[in-house]
């Protein structure tokens, strides 16, 4: 009892604060709403914001569910067909490399003022996140067990449903913890290009009336659903633990390695066949669906004006100036939020009161909609690279959390008993046994945030800074400049494409030496 009134008198003085701070420091700054202001706002406009709630969490739901639904097919297929795993990760990372700030505005002019554009954006936002921690959990598995379903002569069905499937358990949880907010802030972006309803709809209003209150009522709103998602998939997740993991044993490879020009030549033609596929698909979609031209870019459109029209050569520039805005806050952003999701992970794993203290917070600040606190926290921090940088690690540290968490949770039962037979101090077993076996996780959270921070930098850029590529798209879409969006597009696939590749080799690297069986199937 003196413990919950502990709490209880702790809530109710940060509440006073809160309300302190509101109405003397920063009165009139229109950056924190008042306790009292935003539950007179939940009062009085119940009816309007619940029935916006509804829409939008519909709408996440709904794009939550499909794209966990494509993710979860995609790695089948590379199960079964592991000769096909490059080609479907570079074409899943692709589509989700796709700016959010540029996709939106596309997609409303395809689907007109309904739900399509929501739902998604939400799927684009959730699958990716999904598929690569999975991916992770479908190899670990021992080698052993690869053997003998082998020597039964069971093929690669049974093989995935009997041993791959329940190995994988806890990376896929992980990736559907991650992703309820993203699903969230998929269907917000899309309700910020035109929607008629949902809570992205009411934060224009907001925003634009300078109603403070009313924006974070609806942003606490936001967050509370998507915090109610996460814990629900954290109790199935604790409902459907396995025992304790087992140790891998693997060996670090066979045979002959490919010399540098055989590596170079594969990866040349991975890109090429990559390149080929998307191409086709983009022209392919275009000439099915009939989309005008006019909006619907081609890729003939997008060389002339980057490569072989007159005007190219300024094109470029103004791309170039651009790019190296938003560079200047991804990259910093990218890795204080990956810093800060491991060390978050770590201490967690050290200190069982320190997680059950502070998870609740690290969960609330990543489930608030970003495209509602970027505009305050760019206003609060400034417009330069500071704030925005500060809003893409929000964006980038969660997944990683989470991922790291399951990860250091991976240590082999085994091995855990060594440990606690020769009393091993916690610091001695995290730096020996869970931190190795949190690699995967890391590495796997690590290639997400990669193409993420970049398209969190343009969400900020197009919501608070007037910078950046993020800026360009949003004027580009304005004004109806849509040869310019779509090779802007281009450019941040591309960029966002390189910046995995170089997360891929290095984690490449390590795993070799710290998880061989990550490398093959």
């Amino acid at each position: 009892m003196p413990g919950v009134l502990r709490t209880v008198l702790g809530w109710v003085m940060a509440v006073g604060l809160w309300e302190l701070v509101g109405r003397t420091l920063l009165a009139g700054r229109h950056l924190v709403g008042t306790p009292s202001g935003i539950v007179a706002k939940l009062v009085d406009n119940a009816e309007v914001y619940g029935r916006g709630l509804w829409f939008t969490t519909r709408e996440a739901a709904l794009g939550y569910l499909l794209g966990n639904l494509a993710a979860v097919a995609l790695a089948l297929l590379v199960v079964l067909l592991p000769g096909v795993e490059r080609l479907v990760l570079r074409f899943a990372l692709v589509v989700y490399c796709l700016p959010l700030v540029a996709l939106g505005p596309l997609l409303r002019l395809v689907y007109g003022f309904g739900d399509g554009p929501q739902i998604t954006l939400a799927a684009f936002a959730v699958f990716y996140l999904t598929l690569v921690p999975l991916l992770v959990g479908l190899r670990a598995v021992p080698q052993s067990w690869l053997d003998l379903t082998a020597t039964y002569g069971r093929g690669r069905w049974t093989t995935l449903v009997v041993i791959r499937a329940r190995a994988s358990l806890p990376y896929l949880m992980a990736g559907l913890q991650a992703t309820v907010p993203a699903a969230f802030l998929g269907a917000l972006v899309g309700e910020f290009t035109g929607a008629e309803r949902g809570v992205g709809v009411l934060s224009i209003l907001a925003l634009r009336s300078l109603d403070t209150d009313g924006l974070w009522a609806l942003m606490l709103l936001s967050t509370a659903v998507s915090l109610l998602g996460y814990l629900l998939v954290a109790w199935a997740a604790r409902r459907l633990a396995v025992e304790q993991p087992t140790v891998l044993l693997s060996t670090p490879g066979h045979g002959r390695g490919r010399s540098a020009s055989e590596r170079l030549l594969r990866a040349l033609g991975g890109i090429l066949v990559t390149t080929s596929v998307v191409l086709a698909a983009w022209v392919g979609v275009f000439a099915v669906t009939g989309l005008n031209p006019y909006f619907a870019k081609r890729p003939w459109d997008v060389w002339d004006w980057l490569v072989s029209s007159p005007e190219s050569g300024a094109h470029r520039d103004e791309l170039l100036t651009a790019a190296l805005e938003t560079a200047a806050v991804a990259i910093p952003g990218y890795f204080a939020g990956l810093l800060l999701g491991v060390v978050l992970a770590t201490l967690f794993s050290l200190s069982p009161r320190l997680r059950r203290a502070l998870t609740p917070v690290a969960v609330a600040l990543r489930c608030v909609p970003v495209i509602a606190i970027a505009p305050l926290l760019v206003a609060a921090l400034g417009r330069g690279a500071f704030g925005t940088a500060v809003v893409v690690a929000i964006m980038t540290f969660f997944p990683t959390l989470v991922s790291c968490l399951y990860g250091l949770a991976q240590l082999p039962g085994q091995v855990a008993d060594v440990f606690a037979t020769y009393a091993t101090p916690s610091t001695r077993v995290l730096l020996l046994g869970r931190l190795p076996a949190m690699a995967p996780a890391f590495f796997a959270s690590a290639r997400i945030a990669a193409p993420t921070a970049l398209l969190a930098a343009t969400v900020a850029e197009w919501l608070a800074t007037g910078t950046g590529l993020g800026n360009m798209m949003a004027v580009d879409a304005a004004t109806s400049r849509y040869t310019s969006l779509w090779s802007t597009v281009v450019v941040v696939t591309l960029v966002a494409l390189a910046a995995y590749a170089l997360v891929e080799a290095v984690e490449r690297r390590v795993l070799r030496v710290v998880a061989p069986e990550q490398l093959r199937w």
